[in-house]
């Protein structure tokens, strides 16, 4: 499993909606709200034989209130 990090955008007030829905579907092993561009930053594990942009493209279309994705793939942990 590696880990990647998830930046997403909402529609306005809808982070705490997308925040608890994500909680919901026990995929996120963290999930921060956070100040800037992006409303949320979420921890996502994902097995090595997973396709990264596959998940992230499935929990895009599944969640509503998304505006905008960003998505950053690690390498190795320090």
């Amino acid at each position: 499993m590696k880990p990647i990090f998830l930046q997403i955008k909402t529609e306005p007030g809808k982070a705490y909606d997308v925040a608890a829905a994500l909680a919901d579907m026990e995929i996120a092993s963290e999930i921060y709200s956070t100040s800037g561009q992006y409303d949320l930053l979420v921890k996502i594990y994902v097995a090595a034989e997973d396709d990264i942009g596959r998940v992230v493209a499935d929990l895009a279309t599944n969640l509503k209130h998304i505006r905008d994705t960003y998505t950053i793939i690690t390498h190795r942990v320090f």
